[in-house]
C-alpha cells in the first residue's frame, strides 16, 4: 500500500482532511492542485506537499500518481474523474459522482472498461460501530426489520449571513441538504440492513430564500466564524431540510429528518433501527457507542473496544477501548480499503469500498427525492 502514491485535487477542507489521513497512513502525496497555480503552491507549503500542480492535466501527466483523489465542488466531479480515468489512474471521489444520472451512468461504464478502482468516499460506513451494526444484522441478532428511523442535522447554515457555494444549484445541484448530508444515510442504513430504497416520499423546505453572499471566496464552515465582509443579496432555491419518508425494497417503512439550519447540531447523523429481537441506535456526535434496545432486560450500550468487536469491524478499530476513535478516523479507514485493494491486484475481488455504482444509485436516488417533492407524491427508485 505505501509504495503508492496519491494527488489531491482540491485545497478545501475536504482536501486538507484527504492529505492528513494519506499522510497517517504513509502514503506519499506526490501533489496538490488549487484552483490556481498560486493556491496549489500556498497549498503545498502548508500540507508538506512536494509539488503544487499548475493544472490539471499536469497531475494527471505526473506519472508518480497512481490515484487521484477529488475533492472539488461538485460539478467538477464528473469531468475530473472521467480524465483520472482516461488517464490510466484510480480514483477516489468526493460525494455526488456527478451531477446527474447521465453523467454516473457513463462513468460506471467507463471504470468498468479501463478496470482501474474506482470508488466514492462514503466514509461514514467506516466507523467501526457501523460495521459491528451490519454485522449484527447479518449475523440475525437484530431480526427482521420492523422500521429504520433517523436524521441528520447540522448548524452551519443556519443563519442568512452563512453561505458557500454549496447553496449554489451550478456547484453543487438542484439539491442541497439531502444530496450533501441526507445522502449519507440513506447510503449507511442501506449497508448496514442489506435492503434498498424502492420508493421515496419527500417534503423539502428552503428557511431562507435569500442569503447575504460574502464578495470573496469562502471556505465551508468558515462562516461560523464571523467575519465583517461585504455582501450582496441572492436568491436561494436549494433546500434548507425537510423530510422522506421510505418504503424499502421488501416493505419496511423509515424516516429521514435533514436540516443544515438546526442551532447547536454541528455534525448530528442519527439512525435507529427497530428489529424482532433488539433495537439499534448510534449517533455520530457520540461515535464511539451503540445503544442496543431489549423489551425484556435491561438496555446495553456497546462502547467501541476492539476486544468486544467483531472481527471485521476489530480490522476497523485502530486503538484500544477508551481511546476515542472519531471522523477523521473514518477516512483513513476508508483509504485503507482502497489501497489495500490496489496493493492486492485483484480488480475483480470483492470491493470493501463504496463504487462508483453506489455514487450512480445515491444519484438516482436524489432524483427521485426531487422528483417527489416536485410533485408532491410517491415516486419509484429505479436502480
Amino acid at each position: 500500500m505505501k509504495d503508492l502514491k496519491a494527488a489531491v485535487v482540491g485545497t478545501g477542507f475536504m482536501g486538507s482532511t484527504h492529505t492528513e489521513a494519506l499522510h497517517r497512513l504513509g502514503i506519499q502525496v506526490a501533489g496538490i492542485l488549487g484552483s490556481s497555480a498560486e493556491k496549489s503552491q500556498r497549498a503545498a507549503e502548508r500540507l508538506s506537499i512536494p509539488r503544487g500542480y499548475g493544472t490539471y492535466e499536469e497531475l494527471l501527466a505526473d506519472g508518480e500518481v497512481d490515484v487521484v483523489h477529488i475533492t472539488t465542488p461538485n460539478h467538477l466531479h464528473y469531468a475530473q474523474s472521467k480524465q483520472a480515468l482516461e488517464a490510466g489512474k484510480h480514483v477516489l471521489c468526493e460525494k455526488p459522482l456527478a451531477m446527474n444520472t447521465d453523467e454516473t451512468a457513463e462513468l460506471v461504464t467507463l471504470a468498468e472498461q479501463t478496470g482501474l478502482a474506482a470508488a466514492v468516499n462514503y466514509n461514514l460506513r467506516f466507523y467501526p460501530l457501523n460495521i459491528e451494526a451490519r454485522d449484527i444484522v447479518e449475523r440475525g441478532d437484530l431480526g427482521e426489520i420492523y422500521s429504520v428511523a433517523g436524521s441528520y442535522v447540522q448548524d452551519w447554515l443556519f443563519y442568512d449571513t452563512d453561505y458557500n457555494w454549496r447553496v449554489l444549484p451550478d456547484k453543487g445541484g438542484k439539491l442541497r441538504a439531502i444530496a450533501d448530508i441526507g445522502t449519507h444515510w440513506l447510503d449507511l442504513v442501506q449497508v448496514i440492513t442489506g435492503l434498498k430504497v424502492a420508493s421515496v416520499f419527500a417534503d423539502l423546505h428552503v428557511v431562507h430564500p435569500q442569503r447575504k453572499r460574502p464578495l470573496g471566496e469562502v471556505e465551508t464552515f468558515s462562516g461560523k466564524l464571523k467575519k465583517e465582509q461585504a455582501t450582496e443579496t441572492i436568491d436561494i432555491e436549494t433546500e434548507d431540510g425537510g423530510a422522506v419518508l421510505v418504503r424499502f425494497e421488501n416493505g419496511v417503512r423509515g424516516s429521514l429528518w435533514v436540516s443544515q439550519v438546526t442551532a447547536g447540531r454541528k455534525n448530528a447523523m442519527k439512525y435507529e433501527i427497530a428489529g424482532s429481537k433488539r433495537a439499534l441506535f448510534w449517533n455520530s456526535e457520540m461515535p464511539n457507542e451503540l445503544w442496543n434496545g431489549y423489551r425484556d432486560k435491561a438496555n446495553e450500550w456497546l462502547h467501541r473496544d476492539p476486544s468486544l468487536l467483531s472481527e471485521e469491524a476489530r480490522a476497523y478499530a485502530s486503538y484500544p477501548g477508551g481511546h476515542n476513535e472519531g471522523y477523521d478516523d473514518t477516512f483513513k479507514q476508508s483509504f485503507t480499503a482502497l489501497y489495500d485493494y490496489i496493493a492486492a491486484g485483484d480488480m475483480d475481488a470483492p470491493k470493501p469500498f463504496a463504487t462508483f455504482v453506489d455514487g450512480h444509485e445515491e444519484v438516482v436516488l436524489c432524483e427521485a427525492v426531487l422528483e417527489s417533492d416536485e410533485k408532491e407524491r410517491w415516486v419509484d427508485v429505479e436502480l
